[in-house]
């Protein structure tokens, strides 16, 4: 299991989300501020298995595509050794 870690800016929001929900991905977002002028900026932690992982970061690159060279999202892929749902 990987925990997915994605940093975006806060108006891609809404549009990351759709399109994980559309692929069936379960998403927390997590508002939160950052980077220069302590911009807005919106944390989602997604909890998948790890032949899912490319999915995740293929809906990611094809949601938000870079605008003038400029990239769109920062993505960690964190290993999960345990977790529990109480």
């Amino acid at each position: 299991m990987k925990m997915i870690i994605v940093i975006i800016q806060d108006n891609d929001a809404d549009t990351l989300t759709q399109a994980f929900t559309a692929s069936s991905f379960r998403v927390t977002r997590v508002a939160s501020t950052g980077g220069f002028l302590r911009s807005g900026v919106v944390t989602m932690l997604l909890g998948v298995d790890d032949e899912q992982v490319d999915a995740v970061i293929q809906t990611v690159r094809t949601a938000l595509p870079p605008k003038d060279d400029q990239k769109r999202a920062t993505v960690f892929v964190v290993p999960v050794h345990h977790y529990e749902q109480v």
